[in-house]
């Protein structure tokens, strides 16, 4: 039996870049086997519906490619190639340890064709300009100290007229909710992963991570900083989830 990781990480507004950075590879090379599982569990599967909703409004054209970045188990990458048949996924990480648990999965559904999985650097994506018709990233981006520079680089990729699309959680500001939303994140969420996962401490940074995310508004000008433009943005289930989608101009702006 694996032994688990008895380990307390620092909040998330004490870190410095580089040991958030440290921290979020460790994290996510230990918790793979049950991430899935734990994802449907503690949204009581509406990340499933949340995923189809965003690659439902994905709009496709000349290059019929698309990026997903912080790909992880690569659940939005399978969701995009169920939806879209005729199109070229890429799923990009930087934790070998997830992407193998996707790599399992597009294989046992036959896939292997149409998405390809590599490790990289969502700050330094290896690609050219404008290689993808989309980028997208779900419950990724709030892993990312330099989100603006992120957002850059999926710019850079997407062809003028592309898409970013970003899907992430949030802190409800539902009046109602916000007392039981925190109390989800801070107690029951580490203790009821604390009964499977190995890394118990890893999911009170998730919880941490959810809960200094930027608000909607100020997510959407960093969008709008990257260089996109038509940002509209989509809550989800009261507002614990959001989709964001922006166009990269037809010409430069």
């Amino acid at each position: 039996m694996t032994p688990r990781i008895k380990k307390h990480y620092p909040p998330v507004e004490e870190m410095s870049t580089a040991e958030r950075v440290g921290m979020v590879r460790e994290v996510f090379a230990t918790i793979p086997a049950h991430y899935d599982i734990l994802n449907r569990i503690f949204s009581l599967r509406r990340d499933v519906a949340w995923r189809r909703f965003a690659v439902g409004k994905m709009r496709f054209g000349p290059t019929r490619r698309f990026l997903d970045v912080a790909t992880g188990t690569a659940d939005l990458a399978l969701e995009a190639a169920r939806q879209h048949p005729d199109v070229r996924v890429t799923g990009l990480d930087f934790a070998r340890e997830m992407m193998a648990v996707g790599v399992a999965k597009f294989r046992k559904l036959q896939l292997t064709e149409r998405i390809r999985l590599i490790q990289g650097d969502a700050l330094n994506l290896p690609f050219p300009d404008h290689t993808f018709d989309v980028a997208g990233c779900a419950f990724g981006i709030r892993n990312i100290p330099d989100r603006p520079r992120a957002l850059r680089e999926m710019t850079r990729v997407v062809r003028p007229g592309g898409q970013v699309l970003i899907l992430e959680m949030h802190f409800p500001q539902h009046r109602l909710l916000k007392p039981f939303y925190h109390v989800y994140l801070n107690l029951l969420l580490p203790r009821a992963a604390g009964l499977v996962s190995r890394n118990p401490a890893a999911y009170r940074y998730l919880g941490d991570s959810i809960l200094h995310f930027p608000a909607p508004a100020a997510f959407t000008g960093l969008m709008a900083e990257a260089g996109l433009v038509r940002i509209a943005r989509h809550p989800l289930m009261f507002g614990i989830c959001y989709l964001y989608l922006g166009w990269k101009p037809e010409a430069p702006v």
